[in-house]
């Protein structure tokens, strides 16, 4: 396929997207130790793609292979529509990167940093004042551009790194724990900013040991395990894998707790909090069903609750708790907390 041609993947509206970023059978390894073990992806262009995994899983040696940082031993990958074996420069042109720590030079101003990152994208000085002003105007960083950056807060350099990476007006970016050390106030912060590149057709490469990251942040997730892609989808889809999502039940009326413990099936029974635990996926069809089920029966519930399994019980099923248990990589476990 020539390299001008990008493959296609499918949004969730099934309409079809050019994949932004493409791998068949990427591996890596360093002398013994296999990293990254036959690698498939396929992003959509203007998607959040998160990659999950464990300290040490590969993550990001992926981004180090895939933003030219690093060479892989096979595979065949693309970037932004072209071969990134055959035409690196044209991957470097079309991507930005953000690691897990800073490259703001702390010494100069966040002007100046700014400036230095137009300087090395070519553009001319006029050119360069103007990237620089607008950037600093979208992430908040006017009234500090004249201070030197190791003045600035946690937040503030990863905002101020985010925007020297946009210098380049890159199309797709890679965000390598942007999240890592943050407050709270500042996570949320860096998550409008990642919706508000998206919105402008931007494609986000995310990995993030933050579970809520992304389930808040990407359109679809991969956990990474042993070198492998042991699951992939959306966060929904991901969470639908691992048992454990149940109905909760609970009565004030003791007779309306019996006569329900006795009709249903498959129900877990809490006779001190008269409360009932029913399998279930979450899904409305289900819900509708248990509804109409004590319409019926003429029971009325005081408090219906699901519970659905969260990206928590994903990550540790799929990537296991305790590596001494014996579970191959690609067979979950059962969820633990």
């Amino acid at each position: 396929m020539p390299s001008s041609v990008m493959p296609t993947s499918r949004l969730g509206d099934g309409h079809p997207s050019p994949a932004a970023v493409s791998t068949v059978g990427l591996r890596k390894s360093y002398g013994d130790k296999t990293v990254l073990d036959g690698i498939d992806l396929c992003i959509p262009a203007g998607s959040v793609f998160a990659l999950l995994g464990p300290n040490g899983a590969g993550k990001t040696t992926a981004v180090n292979i895939l933003s030219t940082l690093i060479s892989a031993d096979a595979g065949d990958i693309r970037v932004g529509g072209h071969d990134l074996a055959t035409d690196p420069q044209a991957v470097r042109a079309a991507i930005g990167v953000t690691g897990q720590f800073s490259a703001v030079d702390g010494l100069i101003t966040g002007e100046e940093n700014m400036l230095l990152m137009a300087d090395l994208h070519h553009l001319s000085k006029r050119e360069g004042r103007r990237a620089a002003a607008e950037l600093l105007e979208r992430f908040d960083l006017v009234e500090a551009a004249k201070k030197p950056a190791q003045t600035y807060s946690g937040g503030m350099k990863r905002r101020l790194d985010i925007a020297m990476t946009l210098v380049g007006n890159p199309r797709i970016i890679f965000l390598d724990e942007p999240t890592t050390g943050l407050d709270p106030r500042s996570r949320h912060n860096m998550w409008g900013i990642i919706r508000e590149l998206v919105s402008d057709g931007v494609t986000v490469f995310l990995t993030t040991q933050y579970l809520d990251e992304a389930d808040e942040l990407a359109d679809r997730i991969a956990v990474l395990n042993g070198g492998k892609i042991v699951a992939e989808g959306t966060a929904e889809e991901l969470k639908r894998m691992i048992p454990g999502g149940h109905v909760r039940l609970r009565f004030s009326d003791p007779a309306a707790y019996q006569n329900a413990a006795f009709a249903l099936r498959e129900v877990t029974r809490d006779d001190e909090a008269l409360a009932l635990q029913i399998p279930s996926d979450g899904s409305q069809r289900e819900l509708r069903s248990i509804l109409d089920w004590l319409d019926s029966a003429g029971i009325e519930a005081d408090e219906l609750t699901v519970h659905t399994p969260d990206l928590d019980d994903v990550f540790f099923a799929l990537t296991g708790a305790d590596d001494s248990a014996g579970t191959p990589p690609n067979q979950p476990k059962e969820a633990v907390r």
